[in-house]
């Protein structure tokens, strides 16, 4: 046994810090080829609704973390930073567009002036239910993309806030810091960086971990490329995506370069040369398959930059390499996505908790078409009723303290670098 894995790391040369390939001559050659941008309808329809379904899906953890399960607007509204709604959109107006998953009452303040709360629908918290249940059945598999995703970074160390920015890409629980990392002392420690923030560092590095996606699936690899250690990463184009002769030379030829593991040290690599360029692509390659969707945004991707010690303008691979990556710009952001990934606008391999966001997506467009018919129009009446049902006293009303909706405090501040 022990004889066949030496050989199996031998061959593809990724455990234990073994570089073979690297003894290729790395030429300065990196093509200045520059492919067009070529809008993907299929894939776009992937993005379209996403930021509305990841607000939704925050304000249910939310309100479902207070204290009562309801939460009055105001407390919202201090989570705004998190949502990333547009900056015009009242949390209120924006939820009240979903009644099917969020119940609306009023409860007055000290001055009678009554106050929005909201909680969820029993449909919406038995949803909700079911989702805790499979993150906790999931919980290795979560565990396991945290540490890979700092295993890539050159410290084994993120900051918390940039891992927040990952949470719903990731799957994390959205109060993983306190539901997730403590249960793990082993892998995890909470320490506070130079900068004054809080970061998340990994204590044990697994070499059983320290495989890429791309080496797990080499069976589908040619067997010479194989023992060389050149794989090829899966290349899918747009329909009706054309390329010029010069532009499927240089891919064929880039395709056959040494492939280097995102789990070792790159550092000796000339950032001149195509095999460097090569190992940038087989980062966020990697880093893309420890997403839920195999999809996150670019100013994401740009925020890694430094915890990963790429140079600057590096996520203009993502342009020079159409077939392997797709920029979408709906929903007002670019949005990286995995090609491969994708047949058609279903995922090929799709996470328990994907199907959690789906049917949460489907309520949403339920909810939104029956408001819009009228079918949820309720008198004032029927709201004290129901605040009164809720049994929420003016003391722990008042215990909060009262904020306007039209006031937005944001407690999640975006740290994105531009690279461009």
């Amino acid at each position: 046994m022990f004889r066949w894995l030496s050989g199996w790391a031998e061959a593809y040369g990724f455990l234990y810090g073994k570089r073979r390939g690297f003894n290729y001559q790395q030429n300065f050659n990196l093509v200045n080829v520059k492919l067009k941008w070529v809008k993907d309808k299929v894939l776009d329809g992937v993005i379209a609704g996403e930021r509305d379904l990841r607000a939704v899906c925050t304000i249910v953890s939310i309100i479902s973390s207070g204290p009562r399960g309801c939460l009055p607007v105001y407390h919202l509204t201090r989570c705004r930073g998190q949502l990333d709604l547009p900056y015009d959109l009242k949390i209120s107006t924006f939820i009240r567009r979903y009644p099917n998953i969020f119940n609306e009452f009023h409860v007055p303040d000290s001055g009678g002036t009554p106050v929005p709360w909201f909680c969820l629908t029993p449909e919406a918290q038995s949803l909700h239910q079911e989702e805790l249940y499979i993150l906790q059945q999931h919980r290795k598999d979560l565990v396991d993309r945290l540490c890979k995703l700092l295993m890539l970074t050159k410290d084994r160390t993120l900051p918390l806030q940039t891992i927040d920015q990952l949470k719903w890409d990731m799957g994390l629980p959205y109060a993983y810091e306190h539901s997730l990392i403590p249960h793990h002392p082993e892998l995890f420690s909470l320490y506070r960086l130079p900068d004054d923030r809080v970061g998340l560092r990994l204590l044990f590095w697994d070499d059983c971990l320290a495989v890429s996606e791309l080496q797990k699936n080499a069976a589908f690899q040619q067997k010479e490329n194989v023992k060389s250690g050149c794989l090829a990463f899966p290349i899918r184009f747009t329909r009706g995506f054309g390329l010029k002769r010069k532009c499927t030379e240089w891919l064929e030829e880039w395709q056959r370069l040494p492939y280097t593991s995102p789990y070792i040290n790159a550092s000796h690599l000339d950032p001149r040369t195509d095999i460097s360029e090569k190992r940038i692509v087989g980062v966020f390659h990697e880093f893309l398959h420890l997403t839920m969707q195999k999809k996150t945004e670019r100013k994401n991707v740009s925020n890694m930059r430094k915890p990963l010690a790429l140079p600057q303008k590096f996520t203009k691979m993502f342009e020079r390499h159409p077939g392997i990556f797709y920029i979408s710009k709906k929903c007002d952001t670019h949005t990286v996505v995995l090609r491969e990934a994708y047949d058609r606008q279903q995922l090929i391999q799709k996470h328990p908790l994907v199907d959690i966001r789906e049917r949460f997506s489907n309520m949403m467009a339920k909810g939104f078409l029956d408001r819009s018919r009228g079918l949820y129009k309720r008198s004032a009446s029927a709201d004290s009723e129901e605040g009164a049902l809720k049994d929420v006293s003016i003391d722990e009303l008042n215990s909060i303290g009262y904020k306007s909706d039209g006031d937005s405090e944001s407690d999640f501040c975006s740290e994105y670098e531009s690279d461009e």
